[in-house]
């Protein structure tokens, strides 16, 4: 009897070390990309693939995130109100539960709330973050920040350098560098590199002791571009004094600052080196500052190269099928976007696009291409470089009106945009046809797709908070 005894003891001992052993879920993706599209609803990926398959003169043609298996759509309200802001979105996307408006990994008790990428660190996974924000912008700053407010950015960039996360790769080395910091010329878009800190802390240089190759400014935007990132361990690399550039400005002016899809790349390459997978953030950040705009090419060129990154991280997949999972979401609508009007009827007109080389708010609303008084110059400036050439009499008589407007200093929006570049974007969107109700958030639900290990779980019907809570099932987790 004593020797059953012992055996039975035996194989319950066994069975425990077996199950500590074993992977929470077996099969469990190995590989997680996160991709967020900040203002991607479903009328700004639509209205993308439209112009895809413009550009392609092939009507079949998709955006890759349009091609996963799985598909849903997700309620995005946050805890005050029911339309959120994206740090109340970001958080229930990386914690899975309702927060306020402008709260950071937070709950509504102001008690911080465990993150997907703290709970992967913990994990041993590599863990990353790209944005083509800030970095310490809403999205990024929900996954390894705790502030009750989003625009303590200088406080969230400390979390950063305390995070452990491996990889960050966006803008706004502003909030990484000592007060008395500035260097003429310096960033990667040729403007000053300049300090938004009250103190001196450095935080650069506080990657740098920690083991992360630093990428900073222009200097540090071509280095990325030629550096074997497989053979990197750590990287900090902010490019940018505030936002990286709106990619229609990217592509034809800024050509050496690196593409989402290029950080994408990188991170992959840097990540990839862990032994036990990696967790991977990467936010189409621009998409919803083109949507408060009322931008249509900023929103498809931004929707675009969001697309591209996915792609890159598709081929990733692709060699690595059974391990991976990629989850597309987006944390909210932005701009009411609506596809028709009654100005044109049942149809779209994509070629009134093709000409617009510039965005509306970085260059129309505060860059090279705002009025300043000249009239003229302004209409000329909108020819060439934003395709309101041959205006009609009801077009030039709405410019006009606009400009007297910001003559006398009125703004409109809720931001308070220039009322000649929202007039001229509105101009933009009336050729081709389509409207915008705001140029704040909406309430509206947005577009998931999913594929890889476990994508089924994404799918159907949910909430923001849910998608958080079936990464972290699917991945063993506790949030």
């Amino acid at each position: 009897m004593q020797f059953f005894k012992q055996i039975k003891s035996i194989l319950a001992v066994s069975l425990v070390l077996l199950f500590m052993a074993a992977p929470a879920i077996a099969g469990q993706p190995k590989y997680v990309f996160y991709f967020i599209g900040d203002g991607l609803g479903a009328a700004q990926r639509q209205f993308s693939e439209f112009f895809l398959q413009d550009q392609l003169k092939n009507p079949n043609s998709q955006l890759v995130m349009d091609t996963f298996e799985v598909a849903g759509i997700n309620t995005t309200y946050c805890a005050d109100t029911l339309i959120t802001d994206s740090a109340a979105a970001a958080t229930a996307l990386a914690s899975g539960v309702k927060t306020n408006k402008g709260v950071i990994g937070k709950d509504v008790n102001g008690n911080n709330v465990k993150t997907l990428v703290e709970e992967a660190r913990d994990h041993g996974m590599k863990t990353g973050l790209i944005t083509t924000t800030r970095l310490t912008h809403a999205t990024p700053a929900a996954f390894a920040s705790h502030n009750i407010s989003r625009n303590n950015e200088n406080e969230i960039a400390d979390d950063f350098l305390n995070s452990g996360v491996d990889f960050f790769a966006g803008g706004g080395i502003r909030h990484f560098i000592p007060a008395s910091m500035k260097i003429e010329n310096a960033d990667a878009l040729g403007k000053t590199i300049k300090s938004k800190r009250k103190d001196e802390k450095d935080l650069v240089k506080g990657f740098e002791g920690k083991g992360y190759s630093t990428f900073i400014g222009m200097k540090g935007a071509k280095a990325f571009k030629s550096t074997d990132f497989s053979k990197q361990d750590k990287v900090f690399a902010a490019f940018t004094y505030t936002h990286m550039p709106y990619e229609v400005e990217r592509m034809n002016q800024y050509k050496n600052v690196p593409s989402i899809a290029d950080m994408t790349r990188a991170g992959i390459d840097v990540l990839a080196q862990g032994d036990k997978g990696f967790f991977l953030m990467i936010e189409g950040g621009r998409i919803d500052h083109a949507a408060h705009a009322n931008d249509p090419s900023g929103v498809i060129w931004d929707t675009i190269a969001f697309d591209d990154a996915i792609k890159t991280a598709y081929e990733f997949f692709q060699n690595h099928k059974d391990q991976t999972l990629i989850v597309v979401v987006g944390d909210h609508e932005t701009g009411g976007m609506g596809l028709g009007m009654d100005s044109m009827g049942y149809k779209l007109n994509m070629a009134a696009l093709n000409d617009v080389h510039v965005s509306v708010e970085d260059t129309l609303n505060d860059g090279a291409g705002q009025y300043k008084g000249d009239k003229a110059a302004y209409l000329s400036y909108l020819s060439k470089n934003f395709g309101l050439s041959n205006l009609s009499d009801a077009e030039a008589a709405s410019l006009n009106k606009a400009m007297v407007s910001a003559d006398a200093g009125e703004t409109l929006g809720y931001y308070k945009l220039n009322p000649a570049a929202l007039t001229a974007a509105h101009i933009l969107s009336t050729r081709a046809n389509i409207n915008w109700t705001t140029t704040i958030h909406t309430a509206t639900m947005i577009p998931m797709s999913a594929t890889g290990a476990y994508a089924g779980r994404f799918g159907g019907y949910k909430d923001n908070t849910q998608i958080a809570k079936a990464m972290a099932q699917t991945l063993g987790f506790t949030l």
